[in-house]
């Protein structure tokens, strides 16, 4: 989600995206020596074929950006205004190389570091850069906070089932992303004239949201556009896309022997359920397999072929479920689907990726993230 995010923005924002380094995933570290465990984001999405494709997308790796920028004196401390360069004068900061030493501390010392957190405000780009613009969205949020816009404060119960059209008026798309929040974080003019922007994440700035959800746009069309660049190229790379339509032809081969479910057996068909259990640290959302049962047997039918994509080892966790359906995993695809998984560079750091585009090709798409 930060990713999606972070890419949108960059192109609202007219900026050149500069990647982290070359570092550990959260969840994808565990590994053998065998398998890589530090990744650039190079190595799940097409960024580089996105930047050719479109002329307002750039993206650079940060030792691009700190050979051409930093180790050339063009950055100074916000406090000092003297030149600052990378620690050490170094330029790879990948964690095969230096890992962070240092980089995440000169970055804050040397960028405009807005601190937005999408739990309370939307961040809004005015619809120019002329400064009528960003007062027209500051005059309209006035409005729907103190009432006078002639509507109520917005509530996110007052859009469920009944979303606000895309070309409705700025107010009208304003209150909507305003809901249950109380304020804009604007994109305004010493941001526009910020030579950096660093987006720290620490404890109170982490953009794990959906960008849809915390990026607004005064120019509707902008948005829609947005949405749609997202949804046509931000895409995982062919090396994950083909591992996971490898998955998916065996998992309709098994379901095609399935003879409790006809549209199974004639077909091909699955359901697909989602149960993420081990990455959430938050105690309620560790239900046992009996209640995700009844949670989700209303959507599903008995008998049909399940597949469930999961961070659960323990498969004899899922054994009420295999009472009801035909249950399958990705286990018990991996050595016709993906040969030489044991040689592959990405697989084990990457199977949740496989996960997810299988979980999504077919007939329906359950989510419990115990329950999410």
């Amino acid at each position: 989600m930060a990713m999606e995010t972070a890419l949108v923005m960059s192109h609202a924002m007219g900026r050149t995206l500069v990647l982290p380094p070359e570092q550990g995933f959260y969840l994808l570290q565990k590994s053998d020596q065998k398998q890589r465990n530090t990744f650039s984001f190079q190595d799940f999405f097409h960024l580089d074929a996105i930047s050719i494709e479109h002329r307002g997308f750039k993206v650079i790796t940060m030792e691009e950006f700190l050979v051409r920028v930093a180790m050339k004196g063009e950055l100074r401390d916000k406090n000092s205004n003297k030149v600052m360069y990378p620690p050490n004068n170094e330029t790879n900061f990948d964690a095969g190389g230096r890992g962070d030493h240092g980089l995440k501390k000169y970055l804050r010392s040397v960028a405009s570091t807005p601190v937005w957190e999408p739990w309370d405000c939307a961040l809004a780009f005015p619809s120019s850069t002329e400064p009528e613009a960003i007062e027209d969205l500051n005059t309209t949020l006035k409005s729907i906070m103190d009432g006078s816009y002639g509507k109520p404060k917005p509530k996110l119960e007052e859009f469920n089932g009944n979303p606000v059209p895309v070309n409705a008026s700025m107010a009208e798309r304003m209150r909507e992303m305003l809901a249950d929040r109380n304020d804009l974080c604007i994109y305004d003019k010493p941001l526009q004239e910020a030579k950096v922007i660093h987006l720290k994440v620490e404890k109170g700035a982490r953009l794990l949201t959906h960008f849809y959800a915390f990026l607004f746009f005064a120019d509707w069309k902008q948005d829609l556009w947005s949405k749609r660049f997202v949804r046509d190229h931000l895409r995982y790379v062919d090396e994950i896309m083909c591992a996971a339509a490898r998955v998916v032809e065996a998992v309709r081969n098994h379901a095609r022997k399935n003879k409790h479910h006809k549209p199974s057996s004639d077909e091909g068909i699955y359901d697909a359920l989602h149960v993420r259990r081990g990455d959430f640290q938050y105690a309620p959302t560790q239900l046992p397999a009996n209640e995700l049962y009844d949670l989700s047997k209303k959507e599903l039918i008995e008998g049909a072929t399940l597949y469930v994509a999961t961070d659960e080892r323990n498969k004899d966790f899922f054994e009420p479920f295999k009472q009801h359906y035909d249950l399958v995993f990705l286990d018990d695809f991996i050595k016709e689907a993906i040969p030489g998984k044991s040689e592959s560079v990405l697989f084990y750091s990457v199977n949740g990726c496989v996960q997810y585009e299988v979980s999504t090709s077919w007939l329906l798409y359950l989510t419990l993230v115990c329950l999410c």
